[in-house]
């Protein structure tokens, strides 16, 4: 629902008050670990709220937890969600390598949702890479087999990857249905999780399509900012801030952009190795030079 603070609250009173004598035992009925699936939602949440070292540390865990569990299911719940870290960090050979590891135990152990997840975030991947032909119908596959489980969670998310993937094969046209359908399934659910990023892309696509898009792009760009801010998702804010300094540097209005960077960039504390914040401060450098 986008309400981040709270979420992290929750996840983290929930890791505190695990026993694994109490606790453990409810994975073989419930289908997961409670502390496993915390800490996996504790890592993206992380992430959303600025904090990309956290965030991948605590999917790790994640991981590492759930492997000493010997229980498939909830292992493959944590390879799923730290490839989806992955992913947010835009570590496309390590998120495909998580990938993978996730399809290989869901076909051994017939997890269909888990199988339908790990799907699309390979083909995320693999087009990230450069291979959108390889990976764009890998995306297509998984959220047709996603649809089919009868769930809608995170559909909004898996389209906005469906989406950036077209981007950068200039299927324009298709990235702008799967974003009005994730924004579609956003207002139905409530899912808000990610829809400051949902705008961003659409503002990325619009430009893509020509200049004349350029104030409706902006629109977007503005109204993925607002959105971000008032969930305090500092990641999302920092790339719509990149993508409307871009926009407003080739308008010749770089003092705003700058601005408008320098703003956000100076709030984050860690990960600064990551794709987002290295391109923010080549971004910086260059509209200040």
């Amino acid at each position: 629902m986008g309400k981040l603070l709270l979420a992290r609250e929750h996840k983290e009173a929930a890791i505190s008050l695990y026993d694994p004598a109490r606790h453990g035992p409810f994975a073989k009925r419930t289908s997961f670990d409670a502390k496993g699936y915390a800490l996996s939602y504790l890592g993206m949440t992380l992430w959303l709220l600025g904090y990309p070292d956290q965030a991948l540390k605590r999917a790790n865990e994640a991981v590492e937890f759930t492997q000493a569990l010997s229980h498939p299911l909830s292992l493959a719940g944590a390879e799923s969600f730290l490839g989806q870290v992955q992913q947010y960090r835009h570590e496309a050979r390590a998120a495909q390598k998580t990938a993978e590891r996730a399809i290989a135990l869901s076909v051994e152990h017939g997890f269909t949702f888990w199988l339908a997840v790990a799907t699309i975030l390979r083909g995320w991947a693999i087009a990230e890479q450069g291979h959108q032909e390889e990976g764009i119908p890998q995306i297509h596959e998984g959220l047709a087999a996603l649809r089919a489980t009868g769930t809608e969670i995170s559909r909004p998310y898996w389209l906005s990857l469906l989406a950036e993937a077209c981007i950068e094969s200039s299927l324009l046209d298709d990235g702008l249905s799967a974003l009005a359908e994730a924004l579609a399934v956003a207002n139905e659910t409530e899912g808000r999780g990610y829809e400051a990023e949902i705008y961003r892309l659409k503002g990325e696509l619009l430009l893509r399509q020509g200049d004349s898009n350029a104030a409706e792009a902006q629109k977007c760009f503005e109204r993925a900012i607002e959105i971000a801010r008032n969930q305090s998702a500092k990641s999302m804010e920092l790339r719509a801030s990149m993508s409307l300094a871009r926009l407003l540097a080739k308008q010749g209005k770089r003092d705003e952009a700058c601005a408008i960077l320098a703003q956000i960039y100076g709030w984050f504390t860690e990960g600064f190795d990551t794709a987002d914040l290295k391109d923010a401060k080549a971004l910086l450098d260059q509209l200040n030079a």
